[in-house]
């Protein structure tokens, strides 16, 4: 998640949740396997921040590199913030090794 939008925490909230649902149908459609463990485990999610949409994009870049599924998140721009805004990613669902390999120097939103 971005730390540098000034978004309400209903805001963030609802974006977060959006990168989750998205994340989701990416890997139920691609990984299979990958999204039933989720599933199974209990869909866990962990939410992190970034300081701006730089550091954000490189995130989502090494994710693809490193084969993990990212869905980004785009706000309407219906409420707190410009249409086309990019809001948060989602990494996965996917193995958390693989996760974690990534973003286990970010810190918790």
């Amino acid at each position: 998640m971005r730390s540098d939008l000034k978004m309400g925490k209903g805001k963030v909230a609802a974006q977060v949740a959006h990168a989750a649902v998205i994340g989701s149908e990416i890997v139920r459609k691609g990984r299979a396997s990958w999204w039933r463990a989720w599933l199974k485990e209990g869909q866990g999610k962990v939410v992190l921040k970034v300081k701006d949409l730089i550091e954000l994009m490189c995130f989502k870049s090494k994710a693809e590199e490193l084969g993990l599924p990212v869905a980004v998140v785009e706000d309407k721009g219906l409420t707190q913030i410009p249409p086309g805004t990019v809001t948060c990613i989602a990494i996965g669902p996917a193995p958390c090794e693989k996760v974690d390999e990534l973003t286990g120097k970010l810190s918790l939103l």
